[in-house]
C-alpha cells in the first residue's frame, strides 16, 4: 500500500477529535445493543411476539421525546468509528504482510458494520421502516434462483457460522482484553467478565441466523430464512427456548454495558 496513504490514514487517526467520536460511537452501540437485550427480554414477556433487532431499538429510540434527534447523534457516533476502523485498517504497517492484511480485513469489516448501523439509524430518523428479516428472506430467495443457489445460501450461513463461532470464542478466551487497556483489578475483571457474556450471547445469536439461513438452502425455501429478530422468536417455541431467549437478551444487556467501558479503556 502506498506510503501516503498509511501517512494520511495515521495523521487522520491520531486527531483527539476523530478519536473522542470514534469512542462515542461504542456508546452509542452499547445503547443499541442494550435495548435488543431489552426487548429480547420483552419477546418472552409477550409470548413469542416482538421485535429484538437493531430496527426495533432504534424504532423505541425514535418515540421518545427528542428520540428523531438522538437518532441523528447515534448515527454520526456510529458513522465516526466505523470510519475510524477503515482508516486503522489502512494505518496498519508494523505486522508480516500476510498478519497485515488479515488485520485489515478484520478493519474493514467492522467499519461496515458499525457505517450499516449507523444507516439504520437514519433510515428510521427519517421515516423509513427497514425490515431486516425481508431483506434476509429476499436476498435468500435471490440466490435460491441461482443455479447451485442451494449451496450458495448454504455456504452463506456456513460464513455466518463462523462469525458466530468467532465471536463465542473472543468471549471465551477474552481476547478482545488486547485491543483494550482494562486495569488489573476487581474492576477490570468485572468489565472482562462483562464482554466475556456479551461476546457470547452475541456470537450464539448469530449461530441461530446460521441455522435459519442453512435451514433455507438444505430446503430450498426462504420463507426459514431471517435476520436477528427471526432468529430470537424463532426460539420460543422450542423446548427451554424461553429461557435461552431471556439468556441471550441478558448477554446483550452485558455487552451494552460493556461497550460503555470500552469506550474509556478502547485502543484508539
Amino acid at each position: 500500500m502506498d506510503d501516503r496513504v498509511q501517512s494520511a490514514a495515521r495523521k487522520t487517526e491520531r486527531s483527539s477529535p476523530f478519536r473522542g467520536m470514534a469512542r462515542g460511537g461504542y456508546v452509542a452501540s452499547g445503547i443499541v445493543h442494550g435495548l435488543i437485550g431489552a426487548l429480547a427480554i420483552t419477546v418472552v414477556v409477550r409470548r413469542g411476539r416482538g421485535e429484538a433487532d437493531q430496527v426495533g431499538a432504534l424504532t423505541s429510540i425514535a418515540n421518545v421525546p427528542l428520540g428523531f434527534a438522538a437518532l441523528w447523534a447515534i448515527a454520526a457516533l456510529l458513522f465516526a468509528l466505523g470510519v475510524f476502523h477503515v482508516v486503522h485498517g489502512f494505518a496498519l504497517s508494523r505486522e508480516s504482510r500476510t498478519k497485515r492484511w488479515g488485520r485489515r480485513l478484520a478493519e474493514w469489516g467492522q467499519g461496515v458494520a458499525f457505517c450499516v448501523m449507523g444507516g439504520i439509524a437514519i433510515a428510521i430518523a427519517t421515516g423509513a421502516r427497514p425490515d431486516p428479516d425481508k431483506t434476509t428472506r429476499d436476498a435468500s430467495r435471490g440466490l435460491l434462483t441461482l443455479p447451485g443457489g442451494t449451496v450458495l445460501l448454504v455456504l452463506v450461513g456456513v460464513g455466518v457460522a463462523v462469525v458466530g463461532i468467532a465471536w463465542v470464542t473472543m468471549g471465551v478466551t477474552r481476547s478482545f482484553r488486547k485491543q483494550m487497556t482494562i486495569p488489573e483489578t476487581g474492576r477490570g475483571h468485572a468489565i472482562a467478565a462483562l464482554g466475556a457474556t456479551g461476546f457470547v450471547a452475541k456470537g450464539a445469536a448469530l449461530l441461530v441466523v446460521a441455522v435459519l439461513l442453512a435451514a433455507a438452502g438444505f430446503q430450498g425455501d426462504s420463507s426459514s430464512a431471517g435476520a436477528l429478530d427471526s432468529a430470537i422468536t424463532s426460539l420460543y417455541d422450542l423446548p427451554g427456548g424461553p429461557v435461552w431467549i431471556v439468556v441471550i437478551g441478558i448477554g446483550f444487556l452485558a455487552y451494552g454495558l460493556f461497550c460503555f467501558f470500552r469506550a474509556k479503556y478502547a485502543k484508539l
